[in-house]
C-alpha cells in the first residue's frame, strides 16, 4: 500500500513527492525500496503488487524498476485501506484463485529483517492449516506510544506468544476452531480486541499490562479468507467491485476502477473487517519495527550529536538540545538556542514547532491550503 501522502512529515513529505519515496533516515534507499528488499527473499518479483494513487505510478516504477507497469494498481481517489486491499484482492483473484496474501504499508522501518522474514513465513505456515484466519503482526511495545493502535490478547496467550513456548492453545469463538495446539504455532495468539490510539495514561496502562501489542498494519490471509470477510462485513463495497468482476485482469480493469472506485466507502480494514471478525489472530513480534509516521518516531531512530540533536543538511547548530534540524540539500541554516524543537525546510516550505506539538502538523498545514 503506497498511496498515502504522509502529511505528518510535512514539509519533507508533500502531495507531489510523499513519504514512501523519500530517504528520510539517510540510508540511501527510499522507504518503498527498503520494503521491497525486505520482502524479496519471501515473495518473487512477479508476485509483488503496489496499490498507489495514479499520480505516483511513475515514482513507483522509478524506485522499483524490477516491476512491470501492470504490477502497479492505480487508485483514482483515496478511499482508505479497505477499498485499497479489496482492489488488490479482486485483481489477484483474476490471476490466482488460491493465493496467499501479505499486505504491508510501503513506508515502515524494520531493523531485523531476518526475524521479520521468519515471522512472515510462520504466518503463511499458519494459514496453510487455518485458511479462514485473518492475521496481523503485533509488535511488542517499547514505550507508551499514543500514535499507534493496540491489539489486546489474553494475558496467558501474550506470555506464550513472546516466549515462543509450547502452550497448547486451542481457540474457539463463535464456533470457529483454529489449530494453534501444534507447538510450531505456539506464538500465534487469538486477538481479544483491537484498541484505537490511546491517550498517554492509557498507553502506559497497556504497556504495564503486558498483553497489548502495537498494531503494525501488516496483514496475512488467504484470498478466500479475506474475500469471505469482505462479503460478510463490507457488502456495500463488494457490490461495487462485483460490478466489474470480469474486468479484473483485463485491459478494461483500469477504466472500471476509474469509474467506480470512488463509490467505495471510505473505511479502514481495521474498522471494516478486523474489529468485526471472530477469526483474527496475531503473531507478537520484535524485529525493530516503527512506522516512522511522525517526526518524533524519526527522532527515536536518527543519529544524534553530543547534545541529542538530529541534524541533516548543511547546518550550524549552536546551543541546541534534543532538537531535529532537517534542511534540504543546497540550503544552509544556522539555528541557535532551541530545546525539544523541530526545524524542517524543503521546497520553499519551512516548519518550526515544539516536538511535543508535532501531532498538530496535519491540522496546521490545512491552513496553508
Amino acid at each position: 500500500m503506497a498511496g498515502g501522502i504522509g502529511s505528518r512529515f510535512w514539509p519533507l513529505s508533500k502531495d507531489n513527492y510523499p513519504k514512501q519515496f523519500l530517504d528520510i533516515l539517510g540510508t540511501g534507499k527510499s522507504f518503498i525500496r527498503s520494503t521491497y528488499e525486505r520482502f524479496s527473499p519471501v515473495i518473487p518479483d512477479e508476485n509483488f503488487l503496489v496499490v498507489t494513487n495514479k499520480a505516483y505510478k511513475h515514482l513507483v516504477l522509478e524506485h522499483l524498476p524490477m516491476l512491470r507497469p501492470d504490477q502497479v494498481l492505480c487508485e483514482p481517489a483515496r478511499r482508505n485501506t479497505a477499498p485499497c486491499i479489496a482492489y488488490a484482492a479482486y485483481h489477484i483473484q483474476s490471476r490466482c484463485a488460491d493465493a496467499n496474501i501479505v499486505v504491508t504499508p510501503a513506508d515502515h522501518l524494520v531493523t531485523n529483517e531476518t526475524e521479520f522474514q521468519r515471522i512472515i513465513r510462520l504466518g503463511f505456515d499458519f494459514l496453510a492449516k487455518n485458511p479462514q484466519a485473518l492475521m496481523t503482526i503485533g509488535i511488542k511495545p517499547s514505550r507508551p506510544e499514543t500514535g499507534y493502535g493496540y491489539i489486546q490478547v489474553p494475558k496467558m496467550n501474550a506470555e506464550c506468544g513472546m516466549q515462543n513456548v509450547e502452550c497448547g492453545i486451542t481457540a474457539n469463538r463463535n464456533n470457529s476452531a483454529f489449530s494453534i495446539h501444534n507447538s510450531a504455532f505456539s506464538n500465534v495468539v487469538k486477538v481479544e480486541m483491537f484498541k484505537e490510539k490511546p491517550d498517554y495514561d492509557t498507553a502506559v496502562k497497556f504497556v504495564n499490562e503486558g498483553n497489548y501489542f502495537w498494531n503494525s498494519g501488516i496483514f496475512l490471509w488467504t484470498l478466500d479468507g479475506i474475500m469471505q470477510a469482505f462479503r460478510q462485513y463490507l457488502p456495500e463495497m463488494v457490490e461495487v467491485f462485483d460490478k466489474g468482476i470480469y474486468n479484473f485482469g483485463t485491459p478494461e480493469e483500469q477504466d472500471f476502477i476509474n469509474d467506480h472506485f470512488v463509490d467505495c466507502p471510505n473505511i479502514s480494514i481495521d474498522y471494516g473487517v478486523m474489529e468485526k471478525s471472530p477469526n483474527t489472530f496475531t503473531i507478537p513480534a520484535d524485529f525493530g519495527w516503527s512506522d516512522i509516521g511522525t517526526w518524533g518516531s524519526l527522532f527515536t531512530h536518527a543519529k544524534k550529536d553530543e547534545n541529542g540533536n538530529a541534524l541533516r543538511g548543511k547546518v550550524v547548530s549552536v546551543d541546541n538540545k534534543n532538537t531535529i534540524i532537517n534542511i534540504e540539500e543546497g540550503t544552509e541554516a544556522v539555528v541557535e538556542g532551541l530545546e525539544d524543537y523541530l526545524v524542517a525546510y524543503r521546497d520553499h516550505s519551512l516548519l518550526v514547532c515544539k516536538l511535543h506539538d508535532e501531532q498538530q502538523i496535519k491540522i496546521w498545514i490545512e491552513g496553508l491550503k
